[in-house]
Parts: C-alpha cells; sequence; structure tokens
C-alpha cells in the first residue's frame, strides 16, 4: 500500500481555497497539459491587490494556485514574471511528474503580467 499523495497543506488548500474566482481585473488562460489556469487581478500603483484563480486540475496544481494567489497580493506586478514554480512544488511536495502542470501555472501568471 502506498502512502497518502497529498500532504495536509495540499488538502486543506484544495478542501477551502480562499482565492478561487475571478476578478474584474485582466486575466489569461492557458488550457496545456490536460489542464486549464486562468489567473485574474486588479492592481493599483503597480502593485496586485486581489489575485484569484479558476483551475481545472488535480489538488496539487489548486493547491499551488491558492498559494500563488496567496502570495502574489501587495507585491509588485513584476512579480509575476518571477519563476516560482520549483518553490512551490518543494513547499506542497508535487511530485516531479506534475512539474508540467505547475509550468502551466507559471506561465498563466507571466501571461498575466503581459496584461496588468
Amino acid at each position: 500500500m502506498t502512502g497518502d499523495p497529498y500532504s495536509s497543506e495540499v488538502r486543506s488548500l484544495f478542501k477551502a481555497p480562499a482565492h478561487a474566482g475571478s476578478t474584474t481585473g485582466p486575466s489569461a488562460r492557458i488550457d496545456a497539459q490536460g489542464v486549464s489556469v486562468e489567473l485574474s487581478a486588479e492592481a493599483h500603483d503597480c502593485r496586485l491587490e486581489t489575485v484569484r484563480f479558476r483551475v481545472r486540475g488535480c489538488p496539487h496544481l489548486i493547491a499551488a494556485a491558492e498559494v500563488l494567489c496567496s502570495d502574489l497580493e501587495g507585491q509588485p506586478v513584476t512579480t509575476l514574471e518571477s519563476p516560482f514554480g520549483a518553490d512551490i512544488m518543494r513547499r506542497l511536495s508535487v511530485p516531479v511528474e506534475k512539474t508540467g502542470r505547475i509550468l502551466v501555472l507559471e506561465d498563466t501568471a507571466t501571461l498575466l503580467a503581459r496584461k496588468l
């Protein structure tokens, strides 16, 4: 019998994502790797005020999107273009075979930055 593939943090974030939904601000969406990721944000004075996500994917990806949105709020818009995938994968113990899905999230964030 194998262990639980999801950490308690992933389970918690998946069960109650505080940043799920959308904003009235610009959005970006990518469908790839068998998943769909949409991010939207509202910014003021080049700072991200509200960041939301809509994801069709596994619990790891939904938890990663929640972590990303939470971490981004209050940060400069340019933070959307910073690589974060490896850090989130480590934090959430995302299996290496799901790297492509996390990269879709990263690419969506970069695309959103260009729209803000």
